[in-house]
């Protein structure tokens, strides 16, 4: 079982908990059909590609309590509660890396990983894939010296796809759980998923 989906399934049978196995069964059908079309990021040449399988799951189980008649905020708080789980560091020494990558920026290591990750991302044979540019200037990074323009979301294509495209936005909110995790402050002024042409990730450190 993929890591992600222990933590869906317990999701679904804390909010459905009379027919838990129902929704379980009709996400997994869904999934099924979905990751096939997502296949691909598993080996994928752009890390961010990776995204794409568990966004599989996230989509099959919106899929799912959409056609079971659930309204947008309450499939929105399900997939927001199960992601927030899913993300959290487990132990001290997930949290310790976490907090870690940020510190590296200005170092020579730091450097040499932020190049590696850009010619990494920057170009994507893939179609379906995610397409991004890293940002370096200090002046426009507010000093940290990284941030990220994603300029293809594969989220938001996959979505499309699919005609959910109003629910991707949910996994835009994601993004800030994780920088506060990394001790980062999230700064963001549009996402493709909410009609803006990239998406720019930008932080400052928390005190």
């Amino acid at each position: 079982m993929d890591n992600f989906r222990k933590y869906f399934i317990r999701s679904i049978r804390e909010h459905y908990p009379n027919e838990a196995d129902n929704v379980i069964a009709d996400t997994e059908r869904h999934y099924q059909l979905i990751s096939k079309e997502t296949a691909f990021a598993k080996t994928s040449v752009n890390p961010i590609d990776r995204r794409l399988d568990f966004s599989s799951y996230f989509l099959a189980l919106i899929k799912t309590l959409d056609q079971k008649g659930e309204p947008f905020d309450v499939v929105r708080k399900v997939c927001l509660e199960t992601v927030t789980e899913y993300v959290k560091p487990k132990n001290k020494v997930q949290a310790f890396f976490k907090r870690l990558l940020p510190k590296l920026t200005h170092t020579w290591l730091g450097q040499k990983l932020i190049k590696s990750f850009h010619k990494k991302v920057s170009v994507n044979p893939n179609p379906e894939g995610f397409k991004a540019n890293i940002i370096t200037d200090k002046q426009e990074t507010f000093g940290l010296g990284y941030g990220v323009d994603i300029v293809e979301c594969g989220i938001c294509k996959l979505f499309n796809k699919h005609n959910y495209s109003k629910y991707a936005s949910i996994l835009c909110e994601v993004d800030e759980i994780t920088s506060n995790l990394a001790g980062l402050e999230l700064i963001r002024t549009g996402t493709i998923a909410n009609g803006a042409k990239k998406c720019d990730f930008r932080y400052k450190r928390k005190n």
